[in-house]
C-alpha cells in the first residue's frame, strides 16, 4: 500500500540531509538510535518550568523520581500502563509511611550514579529540595498546597542515605505524590559546577541541559530544531537499549506522517485523528491508542468581563456541537469531557453535565448576564496544532451564531503560555491532566483559586473549602463524597468550555516495541527497543 508517496520522497531526502549533520548519530547503530518527529522542542528542561506536553515528555526522560507506580497491560490496546494500586521504589529502594499519613521516610537506593558518575545520597535530594522551595514554583506548590509544608524543617536528612518528610496534617497523597513527574531529584555535584551568584539555582543551566540520576541526559538542546537524548552508561536499572534519541521538531503533523512512512523518521508524535487513520493503515506503522486522562478544553479568564459572569460561561457551554465536532475533528476518537476529573480516576462523575447545542438558551443566558447583543473576544491557540485550529474555526463559527466575535490568535506554544500565564488571553487552548491519579489532586490543580497552574483564575470560596479539606483527609468516602460536590459546582459555574478527552495514540515503525502508556502521557524511551 502506498500512501503520501509525494510527501514521503520529500521527508527522505530532508531526513537523509538530517542524518548526514547529525554526527555522532553515527556511533551508534540503527537498533540503537531512535529517531522521533514531534510538533515542538521543550520550552524548557528545567522541572520548575511551567509544564507543557513537550516539557513532560523531556522530564520523564531525564529526570528520575523516589517511587514510581507498578505496571500492568491495558486489556483493551495490549500497551504497559501504570497499576495505580502498587507504588513501588525507583530511586528510593524502599519507603515508610507512618500510620497517620503525616510522615514518610525515603531509603535511598544506594550505588546510584548520573551521567556525570556521582552517587546519588540523601545531600542530592535535599538540595534538589531546598532548590524547589527556594524557587518557589512547582516543587514549593505541590508541597505547600498539596501537603500543606509550612517551612523547610518539614525536609530531613536522617543519615547518607535516608530522607524524611513530615507534613502538618494527615495526606493520602503523601506517597502518591512523590510518583509526580514533576518531582525528579538532581545531581546536586554535577550542577554546582555551573551555578553563579546571580543564578544560585541553576535555572538558565537546567533550562537547556540536564544533571539528574535518569536513564538519559541531553547532549543537544536547540529550541526550535532538535533536543539529543544519550543513554546513561550508569543507569543503576542498566543501560538504556536505546542508546541515542534525535528529537526532531518537525512543526507540520502530515510531514510527520510521511516520514514515518518513508522509514525517515521511527516515532510520529501527535498526529491527527484523520492521520492516525492513515497510520493504521500502512503496513510498516504500528499504532498505539489509550483511552487516558487529558482533558482538551478552551479555558475562560474568569477575571476578565465578559467570563466573569456565570451566565456568558454556561452560554458559551450552551454553543459547542460536541457530536458533530467528535466526529469531524476527532473521527470518534474522543469522549466528550463532562467534569474537570479524568474519567479514569476515582470519584469521577459525569453525572451533572447538561450542556447541549441550544443557541436559543446561550442567548437568553448572554441578554440576563447583560450582553443581549453578543460581545468581541479572542481565543489562542498554539502554532502547529492543527486540532486545536480546527476547533477554534468551529468555535468561531457556532459562537458566532448568539452574536460572539472571536478573533483566532495563532501563536507559538511558548508565547501562548506566556500570555495566558499573565492573565493576558480572554479565552485558549489546554490539553493537560493531572498526574496523580486522584480527584481531590486533580481538582486542586486546575480548580483551586490558590493553585499555581488555575489559569482560568476560577474562585468559589466553597469549592477551595472542599478541596483542602480533601487534601488532608484520610477518610475516602468522606474525600469521594466532596468531589463530586465540587464538580457539580464548577459543572454549573462553567469556568472553562468543556470539550473532550482525545485519548493518547502514538505512530510508531513496526521495528520500535516497548511502548508503555504514563499518566503524564509522555513517552518513555527507555521502555522502547529497536529492531
Amino acid at each position: 500500500m502506498t500512501i503520501l508517496n509525494k510527501h514521503s520522497s520529500i521527508l527522505s531526502a530532508a531526513a537523509l540531509l538530517w542524518l548526514a549533520c547529525a554526527g555522532p548519530a553515527n556511533a551508534q547503530t540503527a537498533a540503537e538510535t531512535l529517531l522521533v518527529g514531534g510538533p515542538r522542542t521543550p520550552e524548557s528542561l528545567d522541572q520548575e518550568y511551567p509544564p507543557t506536553e513537550a516539557g513532560h515528555e523531556a522530564r520523564r526522560n531525564i529526570f528520575e523520581r523516589l517511587l514510581a507506580y507498578g505496571s500492568k497491560t491495558d486489556p483493551a490496546s495490549g500497551a504497559r500502563v501504570e497499576d495505580f494500586s502498587k507504588i513501588e521504589g525507583d530511586l528510593a529502594e524502599s519507603y515508610a509511611l507512618s500510620p497517620d499519613h503525616q510522615s514518610i521516610t525515603f531509603h535511598l537506593r544506594k550505588g546510584v550514579k548520573s551521567a556525570a558518575g556521582n552517587e546519588m545520597t540523601a545531600d542530592d535530594v535535599m538540595w534538589t529540595f531546598e532548590r524547589g522551595w527556594n524557587m518557589k514554583a512547582t516543587f514549593y506548590w505541590y508541597m505547600t498546597q498539596i501537603l500543606k509544608v509550612a517551612d523547610f524543617s518539614s525536609f530531613q536528612k536522617v543519615d547518607a542515605y535516608t530522607v524524611k518528610v513530615s507534613i502538618p496534617h494527615p495526606s493520602l497523597l503523601l506517597d502518591r505524590l512523590w510518583v509526580n513527574n514533576d518531582l525528579g531529584i538532581i545531581d546536586s555535584k554535577d550542577i554546582k559546577k555551573h551555578l553563579t551568584a546571580e543564578d544560585p539555582w541553576g535555572a538558565r543551566y537546567l533550562s537547556s541541559h540536564s544533571a539528574s540520576f535518569a536513564p538519559y541526559f541531553i547532549s543537544r538542546f536547540a529550541p526550535g530544531q532538535e533536543v539529543v537524548y544519550e543513554a546513561n552508561p550508569y543507569y543503576f536499572r542498566g543501560p538504556a537499549a536505546i542508546k541515542r534519541v534525535v528529537f526532531r521538531e518537525m512543526p507540520t503533523s502530515s510531514n510527520r506522517l510521511a516520514a514515518l512512512q518513508a522509514g525517515s523518521i521511527d516515532v510520529a508524535e501527535w498526529l491527527t485523528p484523520r492521520e492516525i487513520s492513515l497510520a493504521d493503515k500502512i503496513p510498516t506503522v504500528k499504532v498505539w491508542k489509550v483511552y487516558g486522562n487529558y482533558t482538551h478544553r478552551l479555558e475562560m479568564n474568569n477575571n476578565t468581563p465578559p467570563f466573569d459572569k456565570v451566565e456568558v460561561r454556561q452560554a458559551m457551554n450552551y454553543l459547542v456541537q460536541r457530536p458533530e465536532l467528535e466526529q469531524s475533528v476527532y473521527m470518534g476518537t474522543a469522549r466528550p469531557t463532562k467534569s474537570p476529573v479524568a474519567e479514569i480516576y476515582p470519584a469521577y462523575t459525569g453525572d451533572y453535565f447538561p450542556y447541549t447545542f441550544d443557541v436559543q438558551k446561550a442567548k437568553a443566558l448572554l441578554a440576563k448576564a447583560g450582553y443581549p447583543n453578543g460581545f468581541k473576544t479572542q481565543i489562542g491557540y498554539r502554532t502547529g496544532e492543527p486540532i486545536e485550529e480546527q476547533l477554534a474555526v468551529a468555535l468561531k463559527s457556532t459562537f458566532a451564531q448568539a452574536n460572539i466575535d472571536a478573533q483566532l490568535v495563532n501563536l507559538p506554544s511558548s508565547s501562548l503560555v506566556e500570555r495566558y500565564s499573565k492573565g493576558q488571553m480572554p479565552m485558549f487552548f489546554i490539553r493537560d491532566m493531572a498526574i496523580v491519579p486522584d480527584a481531590a489532586y486533580g481538582a486542586n490543580l486546575f480548580i483551586n483559586s490558590k493553585s499555581m497552574v488555575n489559569y482560568s483564575h476560577y474562585k468559589n470560596p466553597q469549592v477551595d473549602q472542599m478541596i483542602d479539606n480533601a487534601l488532608i483527609s484520610t477518610d475516602n468516602a468522606a474525600r469521594d463524597a466532596d468531589m463530586k460536590k465540587v464538580q457539580r459546582t464548577v459543572i454549573e459555574e462553567a469556568p472553562w468550555v468543556f470539550l473532550f478527552n482525545p485519548g493518547y495514540q502514538l505512530a510508531v515503525s513496526k521495528k520500535v516495541t516497548g511502548f508503555s502508556w504514563y499518566t503524564p502521557n509522555s513517552n518513555s524511551w527507555y521502555d522502547f527497543r529497536k529492531d
